[in-house]
């Protein structure tokens, strides 16, 4: 790792953990689990070079899954939140087996056709309360031990999961899988020339994107003591395509401050009712105008070095 990002990352964990302390714990906990959904569709998208419009699936599939394991089967919050991974990482699996089979266009409608049977499916299941959504969702004891009823000691529950999912995204970009992964996106038959299964590679990275955004939205249902329809709708896979293209997409750093800056202009914005859309239409034209490659991506340009 550069010594820059090796400070960045220093900076931001010094700032994390200052951060409950400063604001309201639940509105840190939801930055912290949006930008680990933006970092995870990044790696899809800023990546991997494939555009899905149907992340909310994943999301919000394993929301539901493991605010069940968690009210109805009585597993831990470690083990709800697994449960509700695993289900993200299958649903990614079968959906990303059927997709990766189109491109371009066609690959984000396929994408955006499955999301909608997602949520036609949460909707409809007796074991997700329909538009009543799992409520009252029980915050349990971490390990059997720590009581998560604390808002501060669920926030670095919340902390080191995200943190740790970051550091692992970051891992797999600058792997030798993630090289591929850009030389593909880059030029997809040079790759198919080098001897590369270039199928393989938009499977495989479909499923770590889908499993990373699944891990977000089950940490949400525990913050949230709630799974509802609105985690799975078409719109919050736009939010997410939105985070990272105002952050940066392509860049590790700019999916973080893409999506802090989406969620905390919907939480101090909330007063303006309907014109908080307006609003932050307003403010994504402006920043594709000015910053054409996102906030973050245009700073990398002008030090000349990644973020």
């Amino acid at each position: 790792m550069p010594r820059l990002h090796k400070i960045i990352f220093a900076v931001l964990l010094l700032f994390l953990v200052a951060l409950p302390f400063a604001v309201y714990p639940i509105f840190a906990m939801k930055v912290m689990c949006f930008a680990l959904f933006a970092a995870a569709f990044n790696l899809l998208l800023g990546f991997g070079g494939l555009l899905s419009f149907g992340h909310a699936a994943y999301f919000g599939g394993a929301s539901y899954v493991a605010a069940h394991a968690a009210k109805v089967w009585g597993l831990t919050p470690e083990l709800s939140i697994l449960a509700g991974t695993a289900a993200a990482a299958f649903l990614g699996l079968v959906i990303g087996s059927l997709s990766i089979r189109r491109q371009g266009i066609y690959f984000a409608m396929v994408t955006l056709a499955f999301a909608q049977m997602v949520y036609f499916l949460a909707l409809q299941l007796p074991f997700t309360g329909g538009e009543d959504g799992i409520q009252s969702v029980p915050r349990g004891k971490l390990f059997g031990l720590i009581s998560l009823e604390n808002n501060i000691a669920l926030y670095f529950f919340v902390l080191a999961i995200t943190f740790g999912g970051i550091l692992f995204l970051y891992r797999i970009v600058h792997s030798p899988f993630g090289q591929v992964l850009k030389a593909i996106r880059e030029n997809e038959p040079r790759a198919i020339s080098l001897g590369y299964n270039v199928s393989r590679y938009k499977l495989i990275v479909f499923v770590l994107s889908a499993t990373f955004a699944g891990l977000a939205g089950a940490t949400k249902s525990q913050v949230f003591q709630l799974a509802s329809l609105t985690d799975v709708h078409w719109s919050m896979s736009g939010e997410v395509v939105l985070m990272t293209l105002l952050g940066g997409m392509g860049t590790i750093f700019g999916p973080l401050l893409g999506g802090a800056m989406i969620v905390t202009m919907q939480n101090y914005l909330a007063s303006f009712g309907a014109w908080v859309t307006v609003t932050q239409g307003v403010i994504f034209v402006l920043g594709v105008l000015l910053f054409r490659e996102g906030i973050i991506g245009v700073l990398s340009r002008w030090f000349k070095r990644p973020l």
